[in-house]
Formats: structure tokens, sequence, C-alpha cells
């Protein structure tokens, strides 16, 4: 009986694809760590140059932005939503900020109030299309990329304003300090901090757990007594604070507010957090491998250029990249 019993028990044990699928599944940013890790050490053997302080400095100056903007990304998607908004929103706020100081006169921490209302306001209406009027969350901020670009250009003029124009404060994230060998900005350490908030109040709370769980069944949080217009809303709301604060990030790094500032931000911060691990389907992710998305997609563009590849290159490596992370998630969505 012994015999069989073991017999019953080896058939019924998971493979080695089966345990890695399983594994993967229960914690999302174990796979972005370890394609962040061969990224490096792959890098580094063609350019050493790669692993210099210098160039990981820049490396992380450039990625303070975009990992910014995944912020509010991420917990969109893990409602089961999309934000093609967020450059816009966050481009509409730094050029108000500047407007507001520049032009108006207004002091600094004034005008950060501005932009932290403008942000929280293009989030908002974001939320209530989707909430209130149902409205796909695709449509929704394809439609309001749209709205806020135009708004930003006729509030600006399609002008540049430097941040020489503007209190020292809206630059500060620009700051620079020597930590060892590195040299960091100030806002790389806001984006850190930032992305320490949110993932205590994702893991850490009763609201996070509601964000959860909307993402992976909207119908089943709705029958346990989750408001799930309430918790969808609140997410939007959040994002579009997190769009200011990057915007805030943005005139620090660029030493302006400009229309053309992060142009491709929307596409770039959906890559982060989808190579990050967060599912498109909602309900599985986090905001750590976030930040390691985010962290990948710059450091493979840089270390192809260090490489001496082509643009068009370095693109289609992001896209296939992203492709490999979709396929992934799909694998692991299966895990049981």
């Amino acid at each position: 009986m012994s015999q069989f019993t073991s017999a019953i028990a080896s058939t019924q044990r998971p493979g080695p694809a089966v345990a890695v699928q399983r594994l993967l599944h229960r914690h999302p940013a174990l796979s972005p760590a370890v394609i962040l890790v061969i990224i490096v050490i792959a890098f580094t053997i063609v350019n050493p140059r790669f692993s210099n302080p210098q160039t990981l400095s820049l490396l992380l100056q450039q990625t303070a932005v975009i990992a910014a903007l995944a912020v509010g990304q991420t917990l969109i998607i893990l409602t089961a939503g999309i934000d093609l908004s967020v450059g816009a929103a966050a481009i509409l706020a730094s050029l108000v900020m500047a407007e507001v100081s520049a032009g108006m006169g207004m002091p600094g921490w004034l005008a950060l109030i501005v932009g932290g209302i403008v942000g929280i306001a293009a989030g908002a209406l974001n939320g209530i299309l989707v909430t209130r009027l149902s409205l796909p969350p695709f449509i929704v901020t394809l439609a309001t990329l749209s709205v806020f670009t135009a708004i930003a250009l006729l509030i600006s003029g399609a002008q540049s304003t430097s941040a020489k124009d503007m209190p020292d404060l809206l630059s500060w994230t620009g700051m620079t300090f020597g930590l060892g060998g590195f040299s960091i900005t100030t806002g790389v350490l806001l984006v850190l901090a930032m992305y320490a908030v949110v993932a205590f109040a994702l893991n850490r709370t009763a609201w996070g757990t509601h964000v959860y769980a909307v993402g992976g069944d909207a119908e089943a949080a709705r029958l346990s007594g989750i408001r799930v217009s309430r918790v969808t809303m609140s997410v939007y709301l959040v994002a579009g604070l997190t769009y200011a604060v990057a915007a805030w990030v943005l005139i620090g790094r660029a030493g302006a507010a400009t229309p053309n500032g992060i142009v491709d931000g929307n596409l770039q911060s959906i890559t982060a957090v989808v190579i990050g691990g967060t599912s498109l389907f909602g309900g599985r992710g986090g905001i750590g491998g976030t930040l390691l998305g985010a962290l990948i997609v710059q450091s493979l563009t840089v270390g192809l250029s260090l490489a001496g590849v082509d643009a068009q290159f370095r693109l289609l490596a992001v896209g296939a990249l992203v492709l490999f992370a979709v396929a992934l998630d799909q694998w692991i969505r299966k895990a049981r």
C-alpha cells in the first residue's frame, strides 16, 4: 500500500516547468529581476563602460521620469484598465507649473500645488468617464491624450520655459549630489520615496487589497461588498497625482518645461509595467516589478547604444522584449 501511495504522489508531483510557472505566479517581480541581472552582465561583457558609475548614474537619472509615470500606470493596469494619456497629463502639469510661476510670478510651493491639482483633475476626468459612463479605459484615455495635449499647447503657445525662469523649488529635482562614485539627483530619491509609499499602500492597506480584488474579478469584488466604482475612481485620482510628481521630476531632469518633454512616455510606461510582471488583465503584479521594468527598458536602450547598435534596432529590441513579457504573462496566468 505504501508503494502504491508513493507512486500516486510521484505522478502528482509537478514538473520543473510547472514549478517555475507557479513560482513566477506567486512572485511577479522575480522574472524582471532575473532579466535585469542578465542584461547588466551581458552589456558589461560587451562594453565594460556600461557598469561605470558615470553610466549607471546617467541611467538612473534617465529612468526617473518614466518610472514615476509607471507608478500611476501600474495602479490602473492592476484594475484591468490602461492609461494612454500619462505622458500628456504630465506635460500639461509641467507647463501649467511653468506658466503660473514664470508667467504669473507665483511662488514655487504654490505652483507645485497647482500642478498637483492639474494632475489630479486629469486623473479625475479619466476616472469619471470610466466609472460613471462605463466607457472603456482604452478609448477614454486615447481621447484625453488629445485633449491634454491640445490644452498644453494652448497654454504654452507650443513654447518651452527654461527652469532658470522658474523658482528654484521647481528645478530642485534636478539637483545632483555625490554618493560614492555615483551622481544621484534629488528627483531619483523622490521617485524612490513615491515607490515606497505606493508599495506600502498596495501591500499593507485595505485599499491595496481592494485594488487587487477589483482587478482580479470586479463582479466577485462587488458581491463581496467592495465598492468597485469608488476603488477605481480612487486609483485614477492617485495616478493623476503621480503624474504631477513625474512632471516635477521632468522639469528638473530637462531643465525646462516643454511640450515635447516625454512624447513617448505613454508607451514607455506601459512597457515598464508589462515587463515588470504586472498582468494586463489586472489583479496580479506589483510596484516593485514596475521599477525593475523601467530599469530594464532604460538599461536595454543604453546598453545597445554603447554596443553601437542603430536606433531602429534598439526600438526593435524593446518591442521584442514587450512581446516576450506579454507571452510570459499569458503562460504564468495559467498557473494553478
